[in-house]
């Protein structure tokens, strides 16, 4: 079948936690003046989120990813800055170390508000913030197709963007408990596997029509088609504090998908394997990161991480090289070497803790981490 050549074009959306710069905690009534601000800089490129200690950037549709850091980097200033000025600051974190998600508001909005009615609890607890990659893909079926085989590649994405190990003031053990969050909520986790977009919209189709969704928005997958722009938008990811880690993720994504498309030119395609597999692979990357490795499914055995990352830089030199991203996506060795997001916070609370800060000191330290952190190559 004939479909359009991919253009691959990148969208990038983040979300961020507001903190008080003196307290540290979440900012649970910040100043409508300040949405209001960065609305006048940054335009529709800027959004209130679910809770009112949140804020949404996304990026204009980039044609490679050189573009896409530059104009992230121009939201992250703007955010910034505008906070600032308001005594606050952002950060670029999946969870807030310490506040807690029955203090916070949400933004009073009828999408927000029928979400909060429908789902209750579990979307009261959502103080969890995200990064969602677009990547052009025009063609419906193609989509689709290069949903089923990224499936397999989800873990190893999130693996290398934890960012949220710590959840009102405790060390949960995971590296990502960000997800554990999400999960509570329906349509979530891996996607559905479908064999042509028709039969994926006729199942979306059956929700909108018996009135559980409005429109296939309300489906949160790791990886879904986007319902407003012709993209494959790759959601499993956390908020990478750190731009260089984020612009890698970024590179590495779009890598992947054009490994896997020019896979397709070749009449070869990735192998399909279950979710049964794939979630296991996704919750060593929510509870270790890369740290304790994933499992390898054609050798059916638990492999290092780097050397699952060696093999997938390997098998995506060339379109690294085609896409001009060969230093971007470079930066992956130095998130092994030196840590998550995750894995910093957590240094950073055991270095405060050593040095005899209390347990409430060390977590704002943390904070401070974030904060500065997030700042950094802005």
């Amino acid at each position: 079948m004939l479909h359009m050549k991919p253009e691959f074009t990148i969208g990038v959306e983040e979300e961020y936690l507001l903190v008080d710069k003196e307290t540290r905690a979440l900012v649970v009534d910040p100043p409508e003046s300040l949405i209001g601000e960065c609305e006048e800089l940054c335009g529709e490129q800027v959004t209130t989120e679910f809770l009112r200690s949140q804020v949404e950037i996304g990026t204009k549709v980039c044609t490679n990813v050189q573009d896409a850091r530059e104009d992230l980097q121009r939201l992250r200033r703007i955010i910034i800055d505008v906070a600032a000025r308001h005594g606050l600051a952002p950060i670029a974190a999946s969870t807030h170390p310490f506040s807690r998600w029955t203090e916070q508001k949400h933004t009073p909005k009828e999408r927000y508000d029928s979400l909060t009615a429908e789902m209750q609890g579990a979307a009261r607890r959502l103080m969890i913030c995200g990064m969602h990659v677009h990547v052009g893909i025009n063609d419906d079926g193609l989509r689709i197709d290069l949903m089923n085989q990224l499936s397999y590649f989800l873990p190893h994405l999130l693996a290398l963007s934890c960012s949220s190990p710590f959840w009102e003031g405790r060390d949960t053990g995971l590296k990502s408990y960000r997800l554990t969050v999400f999960d509570a909520l329906p349509r979530t986790g891996l996607p559905e596997r479908f064999q042509s977009f028709a039969e994926y919209q006729r199942h979306v189709d059956i929700l909108v029509n018996a009135g559980m969704i409005k429109d296939s928005t309300k489906i949160w997958w790791d990886v879904r088609p986007s319902e407003r722009f012709p993209t494959l938008e790759t959601r499993i990811m956390d908020v990478c504090t750190r731009i260089d880690d984020a612009i890698a993720m970024v590179a590495m994504l779009v890598c992947i998908l054009r490994m896997l498309y020019r896979l397709r030119l070749e009449n070869q395609r990735w192998r399909i394997y279950t979710p049964m597999l794939i979630y296991e692979n996704r919750w060593r990357a929510m509870r270790y990161s890369f740290d304790e490795g994933l499992i390898d499914f054609a050798k059916g055995e638990l492999v290092p991480f780097d050397q699952l990352l060696l093999d997938i830089l390997s098998m995506t030199a060339e379109d690294a090289a085609a896409l001009d991203c060969e230093t971007e996506i470079a930066h992956v060795h130095d998130i092994m070497s030196r840590g998550t997001s995750a894995h910093r916070q957590l240094k950073s609370y055991e270095l405060a803790r050593a040095s005899g800060q209390s347990r409430e000191d060390a977590l704002k330290a943390v904070v401070d981490t974030l904060i500065s952190d997030t700042a950094e190559g802005v």
